[in-house]
């Protein structure tokens, strides 16, 4: 259904139970990549009981915050897409470094430094619009998607490949039940059930792990009632020059990485990205990141993850988004409400990715199709950026004897890839110039 139709069809209603669900279908296929983030850098921090209740709510309600932004478009910052926002996970380990080498302060501090940066080069970096053609696109989703499988498989065997039930055969049974729910909710239901195929998949399948065993409540029982977002919970920010270089290093890579999203929901909605859109979208990402900063959590990025459940849904107005958003608000605000959502195991997460993120890599392929591959020079920059990519997600350590900034960069084979299928259609394309799209 496209969002004339289903605008058609709401219209009048303060408030729809069916877009209701399908954002909360939305915010549970983002919710544990997001609250991932507060907990590992918690964790590493050695943060108190206290310190993480806060730090992963206000996360969430910050997620709100951003996703907002991006959804409503102004004159200065929104996107105007069905996107959804959370943490950069690939901040983590930067940002780990920073708090654990200079301090707390400082890692906020660099946070609001990427921030500003982010929302200043917006316009310049918008207009490199014509270095993604669709054999960058095509290629560039294609990696978005593939290279997000292996965290998929990593959560069906239960989350941490060191631990010595990995892999065990309850794991598997649940997660292989959870893509068995989602395919035949999309080969025999119809309407409305088959648009939340994914929410349905998640709730039963969490059932199901509940009935043997692998749920727990403890997260909801300890969690507190309230908490409001603080300025400053952890201190007055400070600022060093090569932590702020460092997280504008990192804040470079999810650029690039939204950009491919930005193009993806492009396709999917049917809509034609100008140069103010792209501009605009940079733009709330940088604001979202400085009040990250200022509230002590978090860079926030348009998550690849939703993607996938608005291509399997097929519903692509932002309607149900922006009921996600303020789910995410008030369990930011309702710690022990919003700890339900983590108390889904890690298996059933992962069998919903495995079908989500493989949908997104198919939808860079369908992209590709379009591209004139009679040509070699097209061949080459999808067959070794797609290449590149994948490789450096299995093995980003082989880049571990450069500087640490360079591994920031490098170690990331979405930002790898992108950069290899840019510079290689430069190559052979030249700027702006890709060989005309098969009909």
């Amino acid at each position: 259904m496209d969002e004339q139709s289903v605008a058609t069809t709401n219209k009048g209603r303060f408030f729809s139970w069916r877009d209701f669900i399908l954002g909360f279908q939305h915010l549970l296929a983002m919710y544990s990549g997001d609250v991932l983030v507060p907990l590992l850098i918690g964790n590493y921090l050695h943060f108190s009981t206290l310190q993480m209740t806060y730090l992963v709510s206000i996360d969430i309600f910050m997620c709100g915050i951003a996703t907002l932004l991006q959804l409503k478009q102004t004159a200065l910052t929104g996107i105007g897409l069905p996107v959804v926002l959370g943490c950069a996970v690939q901040a983590v380990t930067p940002l780990e470094s920073i708090g654990s080498k200079l301090g707390i302060t400082y890692m906020y501090g660099a946070i609001i430094a990427a921030g500003i940066f982010v929302f200043l080069i917006a316009g310049v970096f918008s207009k490199l619009k014509k270095l993604f053609p669709p054999v960058v696109t095509g290629s560039l989703i294609t990696i978005i998607g593939f290279t997000l499988v292996p965290v998929g498989f990593q959560d069906l065997g239960g989350g941490d490949p060191t631990a010595h039930s990995f892999g065990d055969p309850k794991n598997l049974i649940v997660g292989f039940i959870t893509i068995a729910i989602i395919l035949c909710l999309n080969a025999w239901a119809k309407g409305f059930l088959r648009s939340i195929a994914i929410l349905l998949g998640i709730l039963i399948s969490s059932f199901i792990a509940g009935a043997m065993g692998l749920v727990s409540l403890n997260p909801v029982r300890e969690a507190a009632w309230l908490h409001a977002p603080q300025l400053f919970f952890f201190g007055i920010p400070h600022f060093n020059g090569s932590a702020m270089i460092t997280m504008i290093l990192v804040s470079l890579t999810t650029m690039i990485e939204s950009t491919g999203v930005f193009f993806a929901l492009a396709d999917v909605t049917g809509r034609e990205l100008s140069t103010k859109d792209i501009e605009r979208g940079y733009r709330a990402e940088g604001i979202a990141a400085v009040l990250g900063g200022l509230f002590n959590t978090f860079p926030y990025s348009t998550f690849s993850e939703n993607v996938g459940v608005l291509r399997m849904s097929g519903v692509k107005t932002r309607r149900p988004v922006y009921y996600a958003a303020f789910m995410l608000l008030v369990l930011g605000l309702l710690p022990k409400v919003g700890a339900l959502a983590t108390i889904i195991p890690n298996p059933v997460l992962g069998g919903a990715m495995i079908v989500m993120f493989g949908i997104v890599g198919v939808q860079g392929i369908q992209i590709l199709h379009k591209v004139d591959f009679t040509d070699n020079g097209n061949i080459l920059v999808a067959s070794v950026s797609v290449g590149l990519g994948l490789g450096v997600t299995m093995y980003p350590h082989i880049f571990q004897f450069l500087p640490t900034e360079a591994q920031i960069i490098l170690g990331n084979g979405v930002v790898v890839g992108s950069l290899a299928a840019v510079l290689l259609n430069l190559l052979f394309n030249g700027y702006g110039k890709e060989k005309p799209a098969k009909n």
